[in-house]
């Protein structure tokens, strides 16, 4: 009898503990496709990872590019390869602004895809996002100018 009742606790703790870890899936899932359909967000870099060379460590070092439907301003650094029209000692790294073109989110299989296109003072920029429900991203940057370079990181509501 004490056997049974031991089982009936653990199953009903189970059940209820399988549901809030669904409930808390549910949020977070609904909470940043709101804040990505909003396209008023921030992606904060982590690390950078250059087509060639070694990756780079960023945590705490302010890295980010805001978004909104108005603007995209960047600071982000760069290592790679530039082609073009670089000067030594004026590389501004991936920092620029500009008026998003064709900004879209897609729910896609495992998440969402954010992408758009951004003209800056001298450059063409393509970002493109790719993310999970957990708000963890992996960005790339491509231009004329320079090698495409990727950035993981974390897609946070803009203060």
């Amino acid at each position: 009898m004490k056997a049974l009742r031991i089982f009936s606790t653990l199953f009903v703790l189970f059940i209820f503990g399988n549901a809030t870890a669904q409930e808390k899936t549910e949020k977070a899932k609904s909470s940043i496709e709101e804040l990505l359909n909003s396209k008023n967000f921030e992606f904060i870099a982590n690390t950078a990872i250059p087509l060639s060379g070694a990756t780079r460590d960023l945590v705490g070092s302010g890295y980010s590019i805001t978004f909104s439907p108005e603007m995209v301003v960047s600071n982000m650094p760069f290592y790679g390869r530039a082609y073009s029209g670089m000067n030594m000692g004026r590389d501004k790294g991936m920092r620029f602004k500009g008026i998003p073109e064709n900004f879209t989110v897609v729910n896609s299989k495992n998440g969402y895809e954010v992408s758009t296109k951004v003209k800056g003072e001298n450059d063409t920029y393509v970002i493109l996002i790719t993310t999970g429900n957990s708000g963890f991203a992996t960005l790339s940057i491509s231009s004329n100018d320079r090698g495409t370079i990727s950035y993981h990181g974390e897609i946070v509501s803009r203060l």
